[in-house]
């Protein structure tokens, strides 16, 4: 393996010179020298600092790209993948291109590089806590259930960016498992094995986490639940996708939903809308690393490299909130519309990595998928009636529900977790763009181009893994 993911960071802002542990201090740690791990997981208060210091690591400048800096990168890579939007020339184009594959792009190296980087700390997190001599059961169980979400969502950014998907055939090689530091590269797993660790560390992780939290950058048992209920979308266990993401919103449409705040930028985690979101400091900010919002903003300072295909604009009616959509370049078809969903006014932008509409969709479709056709048909207007007081429930029964639900999901996660390309790829069914792109690119249901070739990095550093792991991809 590479080395980086190898050191042991007890600097990651678990310095905490005991000034005492303060909501205000957890949010923004600024390391100043090396803790022992014996000091760190010897208190509830130096476990809490360590995880402060892993989510302030996710909201680094991970690389030198713009393109590759946190887990906003790797969802906006995978939104300008499909077909609602347009990515001009610059930062992203490569992925919009579906050309950004092979062993020694930044794009390949960064999406395996920096989720193992976040494995590892979290790895130290969950042993650290285990050997613990002075938490008491009842803080391990709730503080190891914060590492053990985080482990299962990396591991899910891995099985999802380097092999077909699970339906498609879970016995295929997948990113090698560490469930501990190593010296020792590891050979690759299979998609099975790493479904298998992603759904047990996620059980776990919603039995021992309870709804408390300093923020919403934290992990609390409804973050657990919304990760395990896309988990269980991927693997097709729609009962549990149900459960899980019913209990991630609380079950009450209405208590979730605040459609007025839908045009505010998406740029504050404390919309009420949003489940997990990833805050931004003006002493921490990433600067035009904080994709989407420097990419698809025109009207303030930034990349301006996004754009909406006019056929996707198409599908908003003109009372929809969502439909936030300015005409642009009438004369090149690709650039006929922005959009003005992402509001990049400053650089401390915050991003939603999880919100509660996600969830009720989730539901939705999972009721589907169970039979219960009228009973997600009836979810779906609900959500469709928040976002647009003059909504009719349509006359769709059978498969064109799920269409319906498809859509909307389209429509109300365009731009934030790649949500056109998640979908076409657990629910392979391809990906295919219509005359109005820049660039025309289509993908085929399974299609090679919806995983990435493992980075040669990789390949040179551990033994266990040899070029023919490439073969074929």
């Amino acid at each position: 393996m590479r080395k980086n993911l190898f050191k042991s960071f007890f600097l990651l802002g678990i310095l905490f010179s005991i000034v005492g542990c303060s909501e205000e201090y957890l949010e923004e740690p600024k390391p100043a020298g090396q803790v022992s791990e014996e000091v760190v997981f010897n208190s509830r208060a130096g476990v809490e600092a360590y995880i402060s210091g892993i989510h302030r690591a996710a909201r680094d400048q991970f690389t030198t790209g713009h393109d590759a800096g946190g887990i906003n990168s790797m969802y906006y890579a995978r939104a300008v993948k499909g077909n609602d939007i347009i990515q001009g020339p610059t930062w992203f184009r490569f992925d919009y291109e579906q050309a950004n594959r092979e062993p020694t792009y930044r794009r390949t190296n960064f999406s395996w590089e920096f989720p193992y980087f976040m494995i590892n700390q979290a790895n130290t997190l969950i042993n650290g806590i285990e050997a613990s001599e002075t938490l008491s059961d009842e803080e391990k169980a709730e503080l190891m259930g914060q590492g053990l979400a985080l482990r299962a969502f990396y591991y899910f950014q891995l099985a999802m960016e380097f092999q077909h998907t699970y339906t498609y055939d879970a016995t295929l090689p997948a990113p090698p498992i560490y469930l501990e530091l190593s010296l020792e590269g590891k050979p690759m797993s299979t998609l099975q094995e790493m479904y298998d660790l992603i759904i047990s560390d996620l059980t776990t992780a919603v039995d021992g986490l309870n709804d408390s939290r300093l923020n919403k950058s934290y992990i609390n048992k409804a973050v657990a639940q919304g990760i395990l209920a896309r988990v269980y979308q991927v693997t097709e266990n729609w009962e549990g996708a149900e459960e899980m993401a019913n209990a991630a919103y609380g079950g009450d449409v209405s208590a979730v939903l605040d459609a007025s705040t839908y045009d505010d930028g998406f740029n504050e985690m404390s919309n009420p809308e949003w489940l997990w979101a990833m805050p931004q400091y003006a002493d921490q900010t990433m600067y035009y690393f904080s994709a989407p919002h420097a990419q698809a903003d025109f009207e303030h300072p930034s990349y301006q490299g996004t754009y909406i295909n006019s056929n996707f604009v198409d599908e908003f009616s003109d009372t929809d909130v969502r439909k936030l959509f300015l005409a642009y370049n009438p004369d090149v078809s690709w650039q006929n519309y922005i959009t003005t969903k992402f509001n990049f006014v400053d650089f401390g932008v915050d991003f939603a990595i999880m919100r509660y509409a996600e969830m009720i969709l989730i539901e939705a479709e999972a009721l589907y998928w169970q039979g219960q056709v009228d009973a997600a048909h009836d979810l779906l207007y609900k959500l469709q009636l928040n976002r647009d007081p003059q909504a009719v429930k349509s006359g769709a029964t059978g498969q064109v529900v799920l269409e319906e639900i498809l859509v909307e999901r389209r429509k109300e996660l365009y731009g934030e977790i790649g949500v056109e390309w998640f979908d076409a790829k657990r629910l392979r069914r391809g990906i295919f763009r219509d005359a109005n792109h820049r660039v025309v690119v289509d993908l085929a249901a399974d299609d090679k181009r919806f995983f990435l070739k493992v980075p040669q990095d990789e390949i040179d550093a551990n033994d266990a893994i040899d070029d023919s792991v490439n073969a074929n991809r």
